[in-house]
C-alpha cells in the first residue's frame, strides 16, 4: 500500500525566495528504504536532502537522515535548517524552542527561535576536529586543481582539513575577485578527494575591519556530485573555529561571533551567522545560524 509523504524545497541562510541555499526536506520519513532516500535526494537534485524523522529516542527528540544525490552524509548545516525551520512553521512554535537531533555525527541541539512568525534556527555542530597542515605536495595539486598560485594564499592560514561533523579543505586567499573568478577543474578535485577521503574545498577571503561580515566563501564538492554549494553550513563552521585556532580573530574572550557570506559568484547569495565558544584561546564549541523560506511543497506516494 502506498503511503503519501509531503516533500519541501526550502532555500537556507536567506529570507528571499531562489537565494542562499536549497534543501529538500521530507517530514515524516519513517519507513522509507535507503534506497528510496537516495532516489528522492537524487530527483530533488540538491546538494542534499534532509528526511525527518518526528520520533525521539534516548538523548535525542527527533531524527535527522541527509543524503545527496549519491549517499547518505553524516550532517548538513543547510538541510538541518531547512528541516527545522518547516517543521517549525508547520507546528506553529512559539518563542524559543530546542530539540535534540540524533545524526550520524552525533546527538546535536538545535535552538528554535520565533519572533512574529519569523523563524531563526541555530544548529550547534560536532566536536571540531583541526588537522594538521597538508603536505606540500598536496596543497600544490590543490591549488593547481583550483587555479590559485602560492602568493594568492594568506600566509598566515595553513591549508589543511577541519571539521566540526564533516570535514572540509580550507585554502585562505588574498582577493575577492579571485575567489569570484574561480573555475576549479572539478575531476581533479574529485581525484584528490578519493586521496585525501575529504568531499569539500571551501576557498575564502578575510576582511578583518568589515565589522558586519567577515568572510566571502565558495565550497566546491564534486565529488558529492555538486560542484559547488551555494551556502555551507559544514564548511562555515569549521572555518570558525579554525580563524580562532590561529589567532586570526579575537580569542581572548569566551566568545566570537561573525557573519559568513557565500553564493554570490552563483547568484544566490546567502548569508550565516558563525559563534564559537572559546577556552584558553581555543575553540570548543561552534554554532550556526540562519534563516530560511519555503520555495514550494508537493506529495509524493511511494
Amino acid at each position: 500500500m502506498n503511503k503519501t509523504y509531503k516533500l519541501y524545497q526550502i532555500d537556507s541562510f536567506t529570507k528571499e525566495k531562489f537565494t542562499g541555499n536549497p534543501a529538500g526536506v521530507l517530514l515524516d520519513s519513517e519507513g522509507l528504504e535507503d534506497l528510496d532516500m537516495v532516489k528522492i535526494a537524487r530527483e530533488m537534485n540538491n546538494s542534499e536532502t534532509a528526511f525527518f524523522i518526528d520520533k525521539g529516542g534516548d538523548g535525542y527528540d527527533v531524527h535527522l537522515r541527509f543524503f545527496t544525490p549519491k549517499n547518505e552524509v553524516p550532517l548538513c548545516g543547510h538541510a538541518t535548517i531547512a528541516a527545522h525551520y518547516i517543521n517549525a512553521k508547520n507546528k506553529g512554535f512559539k518563542g524559543h524552542v530546542r530539540l535534540v537531533q540524533r545524526t550520524l555525527a552525533g546527538n546535536l541541539p538545535v535552538d528554535i527561535y520565533e519572533n512574529n512568525g519569523e523563524y531563526l534556527i541555530e544548529m550547534t555542530q560536532g566536536d571540531i576536529v583541526i588537522g594538521d597542515e597538508l603536505d606540500i605536495d598536496l596543497q600544490r595539486r590543490i591549488l593547481k586543481a583550483l587555479g590559485l598560485r602560492e602568493n594568492d594564499l594568506i600566509r598566515e592560514v595553513p591549508i589543511a582539513i577541519v571539521s566540526t561533523g564533516y570535514g572540509k579543505v580550507f585554502v585562505g586567499i588574498n582577493d575577492l575577485d579571485l575567489l569570484h573568478s574561480l573555475e576549479p577543474n572539478m575531476n581533479e578535485l574529485i581525484e584528490i578527494s578519493r586521496d585525501i577521503s575529504c568531499n569539500g574545498y571551501h576557498v575564502f577571503t578575510l576582511d578583518l575591519d568589515d565589522k558586519e561580515v567577515l568572510s566571502h566563501g565558495r565550497m566546491f564538492s564534486p565529488i558529492s556530485g555538486n560542484n559547488e554549494d551555494p551556502v555551507t553550513g559544514n564548511s562555515n563552521g569549521p572555518l570558525g573555529a579554525y580563524l580562532v585556532h590561529l589567532g586570526l580573530v579575537d580569542n581572548t574572550k569566551d566568545n566570537f561571533t561573525f557573519y559568513a557570506v557565500q553564493g554570490e559568484a552563483m547568484g544566490r547569495p546567502g548569508k550565516i551567522r558563525v559563534s564559537v565558544d572559546i577556552k584558553d584561546k581555543k575553540p570548543i564549541l561552534v554554532k550556526i545560524a540562519g534563516s530560511a523560506v519555503e520555495v514550494f511543497s508537493t506529495d509524493i506516494s511511494l
